[in-house]
């Protein structure tokens, strides 16, 4: 008797776990025929019911979530970072500018052209210096959020969700970030899976639900 209970409930999970994914799929349907026809082409029946299958227990929800909470992170770092360096290269010009009119104003009007010319130098190449340091903050900041990017792609496709892998194709970058923007709506929207769907219940409307904050996707 046990064992024919156990089949049962085995049986009942089964279905549950088939209208759940029914569901996302029919969901992930719908919010692609928001996106560009370009793209709606490539996420092809068996894409979006792959990553239907994926989303089932919640747990890349979580995952999302985790991972754009690490790009808000970084990215207000980075910004922090050049900012201080705006910031440092705006007291430099200053205090550059500052030196050069207390010298001008203590020099012999027969000396200030060769002063002029001298300050023109050294202003001159501290504009290079500053230049050259923006420069070098740049890259570092596209190569930290590209590594990001990495982070991202490479934690994706080890959870199984279709369409993610470590590229830095532009096509393939544009596609996965419409797959994340399907997966942060279904979120907004209260579509969770497994233990949170039921907790939630059915699919709401984004008012019924706070949903996640509007944030840069991964380019």
């Amino acid at each position: 008797m046990e064992r024919y209970a156990g089949a049962l409930e085995e049986a009942v999970d089964g279905a549950r776990q088939q209208e759940r994914h029914y569901q996302l799929l029919s969901a992930l349907q719908s919010l692609v025929k928001e996106l560009p026809s370009s793209f709606q082409q490539r996420l092809s029946y068996t894409t979006l019911s792959d990553l239907a299958l994926a989303l089932l227990d919640g747990t890349v929800f979580e995952i999302v979530q985790g991972l754009l909470e690490i790009q808000h992170l970084t990215e207000k770092s980075l910004y922090n970072q050049r900012l201080r360096l705006q910031n440092e290269h705006r007291v430099l010009r200053q205090a550059l500018r500052q030196k050069h009119q207390e010298a001008q104003q203590a020099c012999r009007p027969h000396n200030l052209p060769v002063l002029q010319a001298a300050q023109q130098r050294e202003q001159e190449a501290m504009e290079h210096r500053i230049r050259e340091e923006q420069r070098a903050m740049d890259q570092k900041i596209i190569l930290e959020l590209d590594r990001k990017v990495a982070d991202q792609q490479s934690t994706l496709e080890k959870a199984g969700v279709a369409g993610f892998y470590v590229t830095t194709n532009p096509q393939e970058l544009t596609l996965q970030m419409n797959l994340l923007e399907l997966i942060r709506k279904l979120q907004q929207r209260g579509c969770p899976a497994g233990k949170a769907a039921l907790r939630w219940g059915p699919c709401r409307s984004p008012t019924a639900r706070p949903g996640w904050e509007d944030s840069p996707v991964p380019v």
